[in-house]
C-alpha cells in the first residue's frame, strides 16, 4: 500500500507549528539568562482625579520594575496643600509580578484638584 502524500497546506501548518514552539522556547531561553535577580522596585503614580458617587476617586497606577514579585503591596495616597496634609488614604495591592504595572484606585471624601496628590510605597512583601 502507497502512504497518501502530505499537500502542501499540511506542510504550512507545520512549519507554522515549528517556527512558533522554537520561537517560544528562545524566547523564554533568553528571558531566563537575562533575568538578574533584581528585588522588587516600587513606584506609584497618581492619575486624574474624578468625581463619583459623592466621593473623589483617583487613579493610582503601581509598576514593579524588579525581577521578583511582590506581595501585600501598601500604598499610602495623601492630599496635601502648602505642606499639610488634608487627607490620606491607603490601599493594598494583593500580588505585583515583576516587570508588571496594576492599577488601582484611591478615594477621597475632599476634593482633590488643586491640591497637591502624592503616592508612595508603604511596604511590601517578598513571598
Amino acid at each position: 500500500m502507497n502512504k497518501p502524500q502530505k499537500n502542501w497546506l499540511e506542510w504550512s501548518v507545520f512549519a507554522l507549528g515549528l517556527v512558533l514552539v522554537v520561537g517560544s522556547l528562545g524566547y523564554l531561553v533568553q528571558y531566563a539568562l537575562t533575568l538578574e535577580g533584581r528585588p522588587p522596585i516600587i513606584s506609584a503614580q497618581t492619575g486624574q482625579p474624578r468625581q463619583q458617587a459623592g466621593s473623589y476617586i483617583v487613579p493610582v497606577t503601581v509598576a514593579n520594575d524588579g525581577d521578583q514579585t511582590a506581595e501585600h503591596v501598601q500604598i499610602e495616597v495623601q492630599i496635601s496643600a502648602v505642606g499639610v496634609a488634608l487627607e490620606t488614604t491607603m490601599f493594598e495591592l494583593d500580588f505585583l509580578p515583576s516587570r508588571s504595572k496594576r492599577e488601582a484606585w484611591a478615594s477621597f471624601v475632599n476634593d482633590p484638584t488643586g491640591n497637591q496628590l502624592r503616592a508612595r510605597v508603604v511596604a511590601y512583601q517578598k513571598p
